[in-house]
């Protein structure tokens, strides 16, 4: 499958190590099918006046036995997994998470609710009506070495 990772550098050797604490799923490399979207999360480094570039990688784990977690929705599940990982208190040892990304109307929601405005259940109400767009966190680096091939980085 072929798969999108944007930054503001060329990553042909990617690592778990330079990714920051407190993500949706943790510390990993974090990777998407969807080309258009790594696109626009890309265009943050322009309007930060950075150079911004899409790095594309080949990556197959049908192989292998690996531990993953999916979250195929926004539900319960899905909030509690982010709550713990975004509060730095996830404990887990998955290989890799595939789940939605906390898009800006997802991450106002979920703002809402870490910032106690609202409860688990009207959090959980507003995100049952948004279709997931899915995010893979490698956060195993064995993983990632064995995985995932780097084709191309283009400068966005």
């Amino acid at each position: 499958m072929k798969v999108y990772h944007s930054s503001y550098t060329r990553i042909e050797r990617p690592d778990i190590f330079h990714s920051r604490d407190y993500l949706d799923f943790g510390k990993g490399f974090y990777l998407t099918h969807l080309r258009e979207q790594a696109e626009r999360y890309g265009m943050r480094f322009t309007r930060r006046g950075q150079e911004s570039w899409l790095n594309i990688y080949d990556f197959d784990f049908s192989d292998n036995d690996w531990k993953i977690l999916r979250f195929d929705n926004y539900d319960k599940l899905w909030l509690e997994f982010v709550s713990k990982c975004r509060n730095g208190l996830d404990d887990s040892d998955y290989d890799m998470v595939i789940g939605g990304v906390a898009n800006d109307k997802v991450i106002r929601t979920l703002d809402r609710y870490f910032n106690g405005e609202i409860n688990e259940e009207v959090a959980l109400g507003l995100l049952i009506f948004e279709k997931p767009n899915i995010q893979y966190c490698i956060r195993s680096q064995d993983m990632l070495e064995r995985c995932v091939k780097h084709t191309e980085s283009l400068k966005l």
